[in-house]
């Protein structure tokens, strides 16, 4: 008879040396989201600051300013707004530059699209040769002296006209942005609109527009935003009060009402506030430029 021994089997209870845990990878990307959003709030708080110091300073009667500079108002006074308002003819100001803006920028981004859709398609020989100078235009400097005299002698100087003309002129990085976007249309769409017989000009403008609509709105608020802010041109080219955009309006404002800050702060919110719901409305047309533009191409 054979005597079977009893089975030794590992103990539940038996300690195993100890392996070293690496800390997981999620703890990482926990932690670098911690980090990125900390830098966020930074960014957001050094953007925000001045803008809601020149909302506080609205706000504020002369006297609470006077005894209380950099503290947060106590006693709101809206009616700064229609004071500044009234005082500084800012209804006039502001439907020049109302008109100024949107046919300037118009014909700008119409011009951008001109130049960008041939280049973008290889209609014209030596694409890289018009790209290198949409990059150079960028850089060039502002030919003050050159654009007086150009309109000097076309007898545009002091004129509404002129000064549309010169502004939309300045294209800036639009036929870039166009010309990156437009790497995200397929070709075969313009075959097949010379095939049904549609002309190239109606194309460009009728058809195109709808394909690729971010980008246009964005170049149209770059050119907007320049236009608008612009008060260098509008000194030397628009002498004429009556004439004045916003800017020089403000200008001239600050000239006369310079220590009464709680009306020049609201004169410069006035100026500002346009531009910023525009943008609040148009920032999904900026996202989706650059999206399209960088992924699809």
């Amino acid at each position: 008879m054979s005597v079977i021994g009893p089975t030794l089997a590992p103990s539940a209870a038996t300690p195993r040396p100890d392996r070293p845990n690496p800390p997981p990878a999620k703890n990482h990307r926990v932690r670098g989201k911690i980090v990125l959003y900390a830098l966020l709030v930074v960014v957001v708080l050094i953007y925000l600051y001045p803008l809601l110091f020149l909302v506080n300073t609205a706000l504020k009667s002369d006297a609470e300013f006077g005894s209380n500079p950099t503290g947060l108002v106590t006693a709101p006074e809206l009616s700064n707004f229609g004071t500044a308002w009234s005082k500084g003819n800012f209804a006039a100001y502001f439907l020049n530059s109302i008109l100024y803006t949107l046919v300037a920028a118009a014909l700008g981004t119409a011009m951008s699209l001109m130049v960008g859709f041939p280049v973008a398609r290889g209609y014209l020989k030596h694409t890289r040769l018009w790209n290198g100078l949409f990059a150079a235009m960028l850089f060039l400097p502002n030919t003050l002296v050159t654009v007086f005299q150009l309109a000097l002698r076309m007898n545009l100087y002091d004129t509404r006209l002129g000064y549309v003309l010169i502004m939309a002129s300045g294209v800036g990085v639009g036929p870039l942005l166009i010309t990156g976007y437009l790497k995200s249309v397929p070709k075969e769409i313009d075959e097949a609109a010379a095939l049904d017989g549609i002309s190239y000009t109606r194309y460009l403008f009728r058809f195109l527009p709808a394909l690729i609509r971010p980008v246009l709105a964005t170049v149209f608020i770059l050119q907007a935003i320049g236009v608008w802010n612009d008060i260098i041109l509008a000194t030397i080219l628009l002498p004429d009060a009556s004439k004045y955009p916003l800017t020089l309006g403000l200008f001239a404002f600050k000239g006369t009402y310079t220590s009464q800050w709680s009306l020049l702060a609201s004169a410069t919110i006035i100026v500002a506030a346009p531009l910023l719901v525009a943008y609040l409305f148009l920032q999904r047309y900026l996202v989706a430029s650059v999206v399209g533009g960088s992924v699809k191409g």
